[in-house]
């Protein structure tokens, strides 16, 4: 069951013996991959960095894995790109060459590297936060200092939203990078499912 406002969240445990234990996001995906590949139960990870480690104040303690750790339910995002099925943990960033032109950026952790561009994002609440758009070139210095502590928003180049699905086709064929690495070129159509409570980590 996805998080509901001042409801406890996660519970204390500890990694089950051989399991997988993430460092960064995308190492995380891989083991989600690996696992709806072969049409098996995703395992519980043990996380250690990356963004979604950050989102939930993850100590990256290995110690803490196996004495004293935290288990807290996750969601996973589901996403077509131009009707290819794939999934992603964090997040989903389509945009240009040096972040030139319009930009989506999907969330389901609160940060992006140093940025802070989801503050309201939960990876257990059911959704996913969209903020898309464009910010002109004059105002692109004052905008990564801003984004670093999630005060961008509002602002008249960019829409946000929040949903448990989301469906767009962008401007022109544009690069997807999900959890931190370029997975391909040339996308049109991007399509969101949030599965609830697909997995478990523990911190």
């Amino acid at each position: 069951m996805t998080i509901g406002k001042g409801t406890p969240w996660g519970r204390a445990g500890t990694l089950p013996e051989g399991s997988p234990i993430a460092t960064d996001d995308w190492t995380l995906r891989e083991i989600v991959i690996s696992a709806r590949a072969a049409d098996r139960p995703i395992p519980t990870v043990g996380l250690l960095g990356g963004d979604l480690c950050k989102t939930v104040g993850g100590p990256g303690s290995t110690e803490r894995l196996t004495s004293g750790g935290t288990i807290l339910p996750i969601d996973l995002c589901r996403v077509s790109l131009d009707g290819e099925e794939t999934w992603f943990c964090s997040h989903l960033v389509a945009r240009g060459f040096l972040w030139f032109g319009a930009a989506l950026v999907a969330m389901n952790a609160q940060w992006l590297g140093e940025w802070d561009v989801a503050p309201r994002a939960h990876p257990n609440d059911g959704l996913v936060d969209l903020t898309e758009g464009r910010i002109p070139l004059g105002d692109r210095r004052e905008a990564r200092r801003r984004v670093r502590t999630g005060s961008h928003i509002p602002h008249p180049g960019l829409l946000t939203s929040r949903g448990g699905h989301h469906r767009r086709r962008l401007e022109r064929a544009t690069d997807i990078w999900l959890d931190g690495r370029r997975l391909t070129r040339g996308v049109r159509e991007i399509e969101i499912t949030v599965e609830p409570d697909a997995f478990e980590i523990v911190i």
